[in-house]
């Protein structure tokens, strides 16, 4: 069995019964920007009086960080501690593995008072690829497939809250564009925004995706040294943040906005109302499953692509001049253009 090399750290965070939040053990050392952002998310949590977040994860200078947080105001073991979060860091999205693993190694610390015994179980699964406690439970990473995290939400749920309008979420993951999502509640945020990467299959690519961004200028001046990104907010002042996003979707009121610098790259045509027209079937075809729904996409989504390559020229590109010599619509061939470049087709 192979060692869970994805694992970078595991830390421990207490709020007490004054409302103050404590950095208290961390194996081993997490870096004071990724640290502070942890900090924060508990302190607003314990601020806002909200109701308490079992488990919420994102990501943070390329690396997931996943926060399980359980209320000890009852615990004899942690006299004064209201809340204790459990944060693993990891290189990898998998939020059901790294939940199990949470709870696991949060109720180790809480029923000792101790991190030792945590730090065991945390180190069997680095080295072994597993851990087990007999009163706590049992973790194997061979229990965890990778494409099972991709496919854990619905994508047919995902287009049926926005019907053809999901193709604007389409054109915009396709040409690596700024995607930024907003729901009040983030189990509502996190639920959905995890299932989108999956509208673009053939790249398998969810490091576009933070779940979760505060309004916080380090925050987002991470966020914005990306080019592309599926970034969720929970703060509605968001929207008017148009320096930051190319697409926004108000999940909350199922809305989906255009920002006016990208309305002529996502200027709409005849073969995105194919497409739309298309996954919206797929949605509603009840013999279909979540992931033949994803395949059906995807390879649609392929077949678009390798008609560009077999437009390509003898050295694998694409220009406009190749395009125009094909009497397109302008807004086709605008998709088709920018679609070749962003897959690494298309020279001006």
């Amino acid at each position: 069995m192979s060692a869970l090399v994805d694992l970078q750290a595991v830390a421990i965070i207490e709020t007490d019964t004054s409302g103050d939040v404590l950095w208290v053990w961390s194996y081993p050392v997490v870096n004071t920007a990724l640290r502070e952002i942890l900090l924060r998310r508990c302190k607003l949590q314990s601020e806002e009086n909200s109701q308490l977040i079992p488990f919420q994860y994102s990501q943070f200078q390329h690396v997931w960080y996943y926060m399980s947080t359980r209320d000890t105001s009852d615990l004899q073991t942690l006299p004064k501690v209201q809340q204790v979060s459990l944060v693993l860091i990891a290189k990898d999205f998998n939020p059901e593995k790294y939940n199990v693993l949470c709870r696991i190694l949060s109720k180790v610390y809480t029923k000792t008072g101790s991190p030792i015994m945590m730090l065991q179980l945390y180190l069997s699964v680095v080295t072994k690829g597993s851990c087990s406690q007999d009163e706590n439970g049992r973790f194997s990473i061979i229990d965890y497939d990778q494409s099972q995290a991709y496919t854990a939400t619905s994508i047919k749920k995902v287009i049926g809250i926005f019907g053809l309008e999901t193709i604007l979420i389409y054109t915009a993951l396709l040409l690596k564009k700024r995607v930024v999502v907003y729901h009040h509640k983030l189990s509502e945020l996190l639920s959905f925004i995890r299932g989108l990467p999956a509208l673009v299959w053939h790249r398998q690519n969810w490091n576009i995706l933070y779940p979760s961004v505060h309004l916080d200028p380090k925050e987002l001046s991470t966020l914005s040294n990306n080019s592309s990104y599926v970034a969720g907010f929970t703060d509605a002042l968001v929207e008017g943040r148009t320096d930051f996003y190319d697409v926004f979707v108000n999940l909350a009121a199922s809305e989906i906005i255009i920002a006016p610098h990208a309305r002529e790259a996502l200027a709409m045509s005849k073969v995105h109302k194919e497409i739309a027209m298309f996954m919206v079937h797929c949605a509603e075809n009840d013999a279909l499953s979540d992931m033949q729904c994803i395949t059906e996409i995807s390879t649609k989504t392929t077949n678009l692509i390798n008609t560009l390559k077999s437009w390509a020229s003898e050295d694998g590109q694409i220009t406009l001049e190749t395009l125009r010599k094909r009497n397109l619509n302008a807004n086709v061939e605008n998709l088709l253009f920018n679609i070749a470049v962003v897959e690494q087709l298309g020279r001006p």
